[in-house]
């Protein structure tokens, strides 16, 4: 459930009781509806707790709080994670020429260099211990693609 959901049927009540003349004061309402929160919100509201003045805190600051967090949680599920992207080949295109399989080899190649000078060098080191130059390292990377894509060819 959303922050603004939760706090529409929390107004609900409050409108009612209102309504009912049984006006609370504002440090009440904001424990009410720190009680009504879905168990998921547990962590940012004892964090909330334990940051705030819960005596000057007004309910209409705390839903501001509480949707910041819900947005930032958003974003977070929403970014994509960084992989190598893999193309199906359909019956279709197993007969292409052996000049488009160089190009798609020297694409899958360069995006394969492009990949580790962006995420570091995550390569074992020789046992050893002895300091390699990065051709050799990359002479290497090539072979085992080339040896990859032979074999799934």
């Amino acid at each position: 459930e959303s922050i603004d959901s939760a706090f529409a049927r929390f107004n609900t009540t409050i409108t009612s009781l209102k309504a009912l003349d049984e006006g609370y004061s504002s440090k009440i309402y904001v424990r009410k509806f720190f009680k009504g929160l879905h168990p998921k919100w547990s962590a940012k509201v004892t964090a909330i707790k334990e940051s705030k003045d819960l005596m000057s805190l007004s309910l209409d600051e705390l839903i501001g709080n509480l949707k910041v967090h819900e947005m930032i949680v958003k974003a977070k599920v929403e970014r994509k994670p960084l992989a190598l992207k893999t193309k199906k080949k359909s019956s279709d295109e197993e007969c292409s020429t052996s000049k488009s399989k160089d190009e798609e080899y020297a694409m899958t190649v360069r995006d394969f260099k492009k990949f580790f000078k962006r995420r570091g060098r995550f390569m074992r080191q020789p046992q050893n211990n002895k300091k390699t130059s990065k051709k050799a390292v990359m002479t290497r990377m090539v072979k085992v693609i080339e040896n990859a894509l032979d074999a799934a060819t």
